[in-house]
């Protein structure tokens, strides 16, 4: 797998939020049926026209919810980085302040996304000399068409 390493200051993102539950898998399913419906509806042409940040294009934040009872669910935000007062209809996020191990992820959406992160899971994190650092992973998403074979895209996991 290609990564680099880098540190960012926090950040600001704004966008939409759905909880997903990780039990059986149902995040798998749910988080694609949502790009496609935030793909259709314009939301995704909307987050491309406000960023204005270090990131271009749209983000996928993955918020695991540590302090809920249950630790079965996840926020998934679609967003983008953005400066400047929250927009009518999106919410605000602050990403913190991270070392970030950042992989390069080529194929079509979501099979190649989905392979990646378990790939990142199960052999590069166990066998790594880094810990998640248990705040928001990032996955980006250019604006190029995520069926393409060739389809570049990355994911962003904060390290200790």
């Amino acid at each position: 797998m290609k990564y680099k390493v880098i540190e960012r200051d926090s950040f600001q993102v704004v966008g939409i939020k759905r909880e997903f539950s990780l039990v059986n898998g149902e995040n798998l399913v749910g988080i694609p049926k949502l790009w496609d419906k935030v793909n259709e509806d314009g939301t995704v042409d909307l987050l491309l026209k406000l960023n204005n940040g270090q990131i271009k294009g749209v983000l996928g934040v993955c918020v695991t919810n540590s302090g809920t009872q249950s630790k079965q669910v996840m926020d998934y935000w679609v967003a983008t980085e953005y400066d400047g007062d929250t927009p009518d209809g999106l919410l605000k996020f602050e990403v913190p302040a991270s070392k970030w191990v950042v992989f390069e992820v080529h194929g079509p959406m979501p099979d190649a996304m989905q392979k990646a992160w378990n790939q990142i899971f199960s052999e590069w994190l166990p066998s790594s000399s880094y810990e998640h650092a248990g705040t928001p992973a990032l996955e980006v998403y250019t604006d190029e068409n995520p069926l393409s074979p060739d389809f570049y895209s990355e994911i962003w996991i904060p390290v200790k």
